[in-house]
C-alpha cells in the first residue's frame, strides 16, 4: 500500500464503457467457474470422501444458495457501480475500513485461484507434451501460461471474452456428449434414477465435505458485477448475467454428477470414485464415447485451465485498478490503456505478483499439486466465502439507509439467509480444512487466520487514512458511483 499521490485526481480514469454485453460477462463467469475442471477435477473427491450419489443435490443446495445470495446482491449493483466489485459494495454498505479489508481478503483470494491454477495447468501441460518428446519441468509451462495470459489481458476485455467463450463451448460440449451418451444408453447395470437428488440422499453425514469441493467449484462468482463500468446497459445486464451464471453452472454440474452417478450407480458411485480419482470421469468416456475422447478430454481439460486463470487475471486487474484510482495504492494502477480501454499498468504489476510467488514456490521445492494448487485453493474457499459474507451484511445494512423500491425480501430476508448459508458453508470449509488441502501443516491451518489478519490490516489502513489523509478517505467507495 502506498499513500503516492494521495490527492484526488482531478479526473479519474475510466475503463471502456459498453465494451462487453450479457454473453461475455457469463463467459467470464462460467470460465473462472472452469466446468471441465471443476467436474472432472474436483467432482471425483466429492464423491469419493463426501456424500456419494448425493453430489448432484449438493451442487442443487449450493446453487440455491448463491441465486438466494445474488437477489440481494444484484439489487445492489443497481445503486453502486464500478470497476471494485464488492469492495465498493462493503464500503457503502458496512463501511471504508470494512471495505478496504475485504478489498485485501478478495486480492488475497483471487491471487491464491490464480497461482493454484496455474500450477495445475503446469501440471497437465507437462504430462500432455512429454510423451511427444517435449520434457521440460511443469513450471515452465506455468510461465508460459503467465506470459500469454497478461498478453490477452492488455487488450480489450472483449477480447478476452472472445478467448473464454470458445474454450467454455468446447469443454462444455465435451462432457455434454458424454451425460448425453450416459443418458441415451441407459445408464449403467442400475438403469437411469433420481435418488441423488433424494433428501436421503443429499442429507447424509459425508455432505459437509461434499460442500467443501462444491462450494469451491462457483468461486469467480462476483465477475458479474466487477465488469459493471464497462457493461452495456449494466442495470439490466449484470443483474441478468449474474442469474443466467449461476443457473448455468448450477444445471450443467448438477446434470453432468447425476450421469456420471447413472453410468456407475448409485450403489457403488462412491467406492468407484475413491479408487479412480484420477480417471473417475476418463473411464466412463473411453467406455462411452471411445478412446478418442479421453484424448480430446485431455486437451480441453487444459484451455478450461487456461481459461480460468484468464478470467482470474482479469477480475484481479480490476480490483487492483479499482485501488489505484481511489488512491489506496500507486495511482498508475488506475490508468487505462489509450487503444484497448484495459488496465495495463495493474495487469503487469499483478503477472509479475503472480511470477515472484511462483518462482518461490519453484525454488522451494514445492509438489506443484500436493502443495501449490491444494493449499492455494484451500486458502481461496475460506478468504471467497468470507468476503461473500460481509457482502451479504452489506446489503442489508446498505439498504437499511437508503430508500429504494425493493421490498424486504429483496433487502433483507434473501441476504439474511445467504449469510447463514455462507456463514455455515464457511464452518463446514474449515472444519476440513485438512481434507481439502490435503495437509495437515501448520502453515495451512493458519490460513483462517490470515484472511482475517488481512482483513483487520485493511480496515486498520483505511482508519489511518481518515487520520492522515481525511480528503482521500471522505472519497474512499464513491469514486465509482
Amino acid at each position: 500500500m502506498s499513500y503516492e499521490a494521495s490527492m484526488p485526481a482531478a479526473a479519474p480514469e475510466r475503463l471502456a464503457k459498453n465494451s462487453v454485453g450479457l454473453a461475455h460477462i457469463v463467459f467470464f463467469v462460467v470460465a473462472a467457474a472452469a466446468p471441465l475442471t471443476a467436474v472432472v477435477g474436483a467432482s471425483p473427491a466429492a464423491f469419493a470422501f463426501g456424500n456419494g450419489a448425493g453430489v448432484p443435490g449438493a451442487f442443487v443446495l449450493a446453487g440455491l444458495l448463491y441465486l438466494i445470495f445474488s437477489v440481494g446482491f444484484t439489487a445492489m449493483s443497481r445503486h453502486v457501480g464500478g470497476a471494485g466489485a464488492f469492495y465498493t459494495y462493503i464500503a457503502q454498505g458496512i463501511g471504508k475500513p470494512a471495505g478496504v479489508g475485504g478489498a485485501l481478503m478478495a486480492l488475497l483470494t483471487y491471487n491464491a485461484v490464480q497461482i493454484a491454477i496455474y500450477a495445475l495447468f503446469g501440471v497437465f501441460m507437462s504430462g500432455a507434451i512429454a510423451p511427444l518428446g517435449l520434457d521440460l519441468p511443469w513450471w515452465t509451462w506455468s510461465f508460459l501460461a503467465l506470459i500469454v495470459v497478461l498478453t490477452s489481458g492488455q487488450r480489450n476485455v472483449a477480447f478476452s471474452g472472445t478467448i473464454l467463450g470458445a474454450c467454455m463451448i468446447a469443454e462444455i460440449a465435451i462432457l455434454l456428449l458424454l451425460d448425453l451418451g450416459i443418458l441415451f444408453t441407459g445408464g449403467g447395470p442400475e438403469g437411469l434414477g433420481i435418488t441423488s437428488f433424494a433428501p436421503t440422499s443429499i442429507f447424509t453425514p459425508g455432505l459437509g465435505v461434499a460442500l467443501v469441493f462444491v462450494i469451491g467449484s462457483f468461486i469467480g462468482f462476483e465477475a458479474t458485477a466487477i465488469f459493471a463500468e464497462e457493461a452495456e446497459n449494466p442495470e439490466k445486464t449484470i443483474p441478468r448475467a449474474t442469474y443466467v451464471a449461476v443457473l448455468l453452472i448450477t444445471l450443467f454440474y448438477a446434470f453432468s454428477t447425476w450421469a456420471i452417478v447413472q453410468f456407475y450407480g448409485p450403489s457403488v458411485v462412491q467406492k468407484t470414485a475413491e479408487g479412480s480419482l484420477e480417471t473417475f470421469y476418463f473411464n466412463a468416456a473411453g467406455s462411452v464415447l471411445g478412446a478418442w475422447s479421453v484424448q480430446v478430454m485431455n486437451v480441453l481439460l487444459i484451455t478450461s485451465l487456461f481459461a480460468c486463470v484468464l478470467s482470474f487475471h482479469n477480475t484481479i486487474n480490476r480490483y487492483f485498478f479499482a485501488l489505484g484510482r481511489e488512491g489506496l495504492a500507486v495511482r498508475a494502477l488506475g490508468k487505462v490503456h489509450a487503444k484497448h480501454g484495459s488496465p495495463h499498468i495493474a495487469g503487469l504489476v499483478q503477472s509479475a505478483i503472480a511470477a515472484v510467488i511462483l518462482l518461490g514456490f519453484v525454488l522451494g521445492g514445492a509438489d506443484p499439486y500436493a502443495v501449490v494448487f491444494s493449499w492455494m485453493s484451500a486458502l481461496a474457499v475460506i478468504g471467497i466465502l468470507a468476503v461473500q459474507a460481509l457482502v451479504s451484511v452489506a446489503v442489508i445494512l446498505f439498504f437499511r439507509r437508503n430508500t429504494s423500491s425493493h421490498g424486504i425480501w429483496t433487502t433483507t430476508i434473501a441476504p439474511a439467509i445467504g449469510l447463514v448459508g455462507l456463514l455455515g458453508s464457511l464452518w463446514l470449509v474449515i472444519s476440513n480444512l485438512q481434507l481439502l488441502s490435503g495437509s495437515d501443516s501448520i502453515i495451512v491451518a493458519s490460513f483462517p487466520y490470515a484472511i482475517v489478519l488481512v482483513g483487520l490490516f485493511g480496515a486498520a489502513f483505511a482508519k489511518q487514512l481518515s487520520r492522515t489523509r481525511p480528503e482521500l478517505y471522505a472519497s474512499l467507495g464513491k469514486v465509482f458511483e
